[in-house]
């Protein structure tokens, strides 16, 4: 027993040293960050913008059960989520190229919980830096948001959107162990968590038979699930988007770990 708490608390000191440096690294490229930032309080000006013209400035109409203020802090959040996200893929693709993975797979923690814990690391400094980043634009625009315990839904929901998005990034990253480019397959996913991922437009907003496929799909957890909780709080079942999250966690987690343990076969075999 102590034995196993031993390694637990060894363990532990090991994922809390990569969340350090992963936080220093990031602190390290202040321009990077600043440029990031710009960006999408460009990106959130064209859409409140966009959604202005649309319910003709009116802020008391409904389209498809929100109002303009929901919509804007919507797409706050989703672009928040969206933003967090590291370059996974790129990162595992080089590592494959260049021969470090060698020295990744020979370290004391497992390859995918030291990608695992930097990833979250970093996503989670850039989800609070750009959910400030967007809520200052959204609140210029459409004022304060008013959303009650949908605050609280919007944090619950985060740790598991940021997990599935690990999860899709890493399967498509393992890739890299026999195609080497992954770029083209990142861009892919990409574009599903923009569109069928409820990122640009709620999916309530579609046409009933794309929402039941949307319903079946990894991608509204990541995005739609935690900001339509945040906008919509009273309307939704926390225990079923919760439930919803936990099953495509496992699912995935399967996948992921399936890919990684035959792609590290085939690097030993071919002596990379």
């Amino acid at each position: 027993m102590n034995g196993r708490l031993s390694f637990l608390s060894a363990k532990g000191r090991k994922i809390e040293a990569i969340y350090r440096i992963t936080l220093r690294q990031q602190l390290a490229y202040k321009v990077d960050f600043m440029l990031r930032a710009s960006f999408l309080l460009l990106i959130l000006y064209v859409f409140i913008q966009l959604w202005s013209a649309a319910y003709e400035g009116d802020t008391e109409r409904l389209i498809a059960g929100f109002s303009l203020k929901q919509i804007i802090w919507y797409l706050v959040f989703t672009e928040a989520l969206t933003m967090a996200s590291p370059q996974l893929s790129l990162r595992i693709e080089e590592e494959v190229k260049n021969g470090d993975i060698a020295i990744r797979l020979i370290r004391p923690l497992s390859y995918l919980s030291y990608h695992y814990s930097s990833y979250m690391a970093e996503a989670v400094f850039r989800f609070g830096i750009h959910l400030v980043v967007g809520s200052f634009i959204a609140w210029l625009f459409v004022g304060p948001p008013t959303f009650g315990f949908g605050w609280l839904g919007l944090l619950s929901l985060s740790a598991g959107a940021l997990t599935i998005a690990f999860l899709l990034n890493g399967i498509v990253a393992m890739c890299a162990f026999w195609i080497e480019e992954t770029r083209g397959l990142e861009f892919v996913l990409q574009k599903l968590k923009f569109t069928v991922g409820g990122m640009l437009l709620p999916i309530d907003l579609m046409p009933e038979w794309l929402q039941r496929i949307c319903a079946w799909l990894p991608f509204q957890a990541v995005l739609y699930i935690p900001a339509r909780t945040a906008v919509a709080y009273e309307e939704v079942s926390m225990l079923q988007y919760f439930a919803v999250q936990a099953a495509w966690i496992v699912v995935l987690g399967i996948g992921i770990w399936t890919i990684y343990r035959r792609g590290v076969t085939r690097l030993h075999v071919n002596g990379g």
